[in-house]
């Protein structure tokens, strides 16, 4: 029984038949393909395609396997045995092909240099990050401090005294741009490992051969702030002069709010609700990724509603003259335009210390960590402490920010005027 090859009209087989068929039962033959057939496996309705053809390169008759059924199903064992006819009409033994191709794949893989890696771990990742500057960040610091000693290295050739020695330069001088560096290293050898170029990861152990660095709080450079008890004075005498400018609006509203320069700067009026004078920001535009409801003080709305009828733009609160979001330099010049003093010593202050302000004051005035760290919008990495305290003390915050406006614009929250500074007198 010679089948195709002699010229015989061979049924089609089918899915069901294929299904049907019984284990050690003889092959079934495809019927479209010359040479592909079925063969049975030890369990009913498995097999292993195979395809028998004469090799054009060495005249041998050869069995080319397409994998087994049902994980590779009739029309695809057809498309693969279609292909493989296709290079023998071309004079070419689909075998030898095969093998060719996967070993220029090994090739490939055994050289995949640190950079190829970086670059396409980089790729992999960057779309989850909600911030393009920190993307741009990442790719960076490897281009400038790892590339150029590590980046023509193939992967699985890297060992942790490479990873070393290329840290070693910034490891105690630039500590934190140092510690970055290993870990975006990290991150692309852990994506090396998953991709099958490498087994091992020798970011690891790098540190090992490296001298200790200080610890995060002895390196924490902190961003100048002015001392809270003369943070009043700048405001009425900076601040809330006629006509204010821009920034002079927009850095008050800040101080009031204790919020972060991004988040005021692209705050929008669909964000406020005047009727509760409360101002939505939404986790997008959050560091930490979460919602933050802010309660506005009275001088707060003050400003709002003044600026809606000044502004007249139909979205952003604090528009530039141009209509668009204001850059995170707008308050840094201010500032140094200004030369608003901090409390270290030959540097200005910034926009984002008055949020250290705030925090100073609200210790000195005797409001609870909770309340004056939810203020702030900053994380419980404690999972204890977020477990027992998942309310964000809307009322007790309401309060006190209604208090630190009251305290910045010299009156106690009854309207008089402040004559002590703090909220209770710690000597009677």
């Amino acid at each position: 029984m010679c089948g195709a090859e002699c010229g015989a009209v061979l049924p089609k087989l089918t899915d069901l038949k294929a299904r049907r068929m019984k284990a050690k039962a003889l092959p079934l033959a495809d019927g479209t393909v010359d040479g592909l057939r079925l063969i049975p496996g030890k369990q009913d309705g498995h097999g292993k395609w195979e395809m028998r053809y004469v090799s054009p390169v060495s005249s041998k008759r050869r069995d080319m396997g397409f994998g087994t059924y049902p994980s590779v199903s009739l029309s695809e064992a057809r498309d693969r045995a279609n292909l493989a006819r296709q290079l023998i009409r071309a004079g070419k033994d689909p075998i030898d092909e095969r093998k060719a191709e996967r070993a220029t794949q090994r090739a490939e893989a055994n050289a995949m240099t640190f950079k190829k890696a970086a670059l396409a771990a980089y790729t992999d990742r960057k779309d989850g990050w909600k911030n393009p500057k920190h993307a741009t960040q990442w790719i960076r610091t490897l281009e400038v401090y790892a590339f150029p000693k590590l980046g023509h290295r193939q992967v699985d050739d890297l060992k942790a005294r490479d990873f070393a020695e290329m840290l070693r330069p910034i490891w105690t001088k630039k500590e934190e741009t140092a510690s970055r560096v290993r870990q975006r290293c990290d991150a692309v050898m852990e994506w090396c490992i998953a991709q099958e170029h490498t087994s091992d990861n020798p970011v690891k152990s790098a540190g090992t051969l490296l001298p200790k660095q200080r610890g995060k709080r002895e390196r924490v450079v902190r961003f100048p702030a002015m001392p809270w008890d003369q943070v009043p004075a700048f405001v009425s005498g900076t601040l809330q002069i006629a006509n204010p400018s821009i920034s002079a609006l927009m850095l008050e509203f800040l101080i009031l709010t204790a919020a972060r320069s991004g988040e005021v700067r692209s705050m929008t009026w669909d964000e406020v609700d005047f009727v509760s004078a409360t101002w939505v920001v939404p986790s997008a535009r959050m560091k930490a990724g979460v919602e933050h409801r802010v309660p506005l003080s009275s001088r707060a709305i003050h400003i709002l509603e003044n600026q809606r009828t000044k502004a007249g733009h139909p979205e952003l609160v604090f528009p530039t003259v141009r209509g668009k979001v204001a850059t995170d330099m707008i308050l840094t010049k201010f500032l140094r335009d200004k030369q608003v003093p901090s409390s270290v010593k030959g540097r200005w202050a910034t926009a984002h210390g008055f949020r250290s302000s705030f925090r100073d004051w609200a210790s000195e005035n005797f409001f609870s960590r909770e309340v004056a760290e939810r203020a702030l919008a900053h994380s419980i990495k404690s999972s204890t402490e977020w477990s027992y305290n998942r309310t964000n003390l809307f009322d007790q915050r309401r309060s006190m920010m209604q208090d630190w406006s009251n305290f910045l614009n010299g009156k106690t929250k009854y309207g008089e005027n402040v004559v002590s500074l703090t909220r209770n007198n710690k000597n009677s």
